[in-house]
């Protein structure tokens, strides 16, 4: 049997070339989580903020709000530091991922 080294070369090898096979314009969130490194929990935070800020963000539409720099402040302020926030929001609303919240913030970037 390998060696646990080089079973972990063999994956990391096999992660590279899955990264390199992911189209970035049809899926630039997930090409981002991999190339940046993150992990099943960073990633999960992540939704979770996304989550809560698309609630937040639903409730102020709803009280008739156009602005949401609050929500773009918090959720700058949360986001993982292997992350950019331009980058980021931009990649997500590209996948379709939280696209109302992400557009919104792109309106105001």
């Amino acid at each position: 049997m390998d060696s646990l080294e080089k079973r972990l070369a063999t994956l990391e090898y096999y992660h590279t070339l899955m990264l390199q096979m992911i189209e970035p314009n049809r899926f630039p969130f997930y090409h981002l989580v991999m190339e940046r490194g993150l992990t099943r929990e960073e990633i999960e935070e992540l939704y979770a903020i996304c989550d809560e800020l698309t609630y937040l963000h639903e409730e102020q539409k709803a009280q008739g709000l156009v602005i949401f720099t609050d929500l773009l402040t918090q959720f700058a302020g949360q986001l993982n530091e292997k992350l950019e926030i331009v980058e980021t929001v931009q990649a997500l609303s590209k996948q379709g991922l939280y696209k109302s919240l992400m557009n919104d913030f792109i309106a105001l970037m």
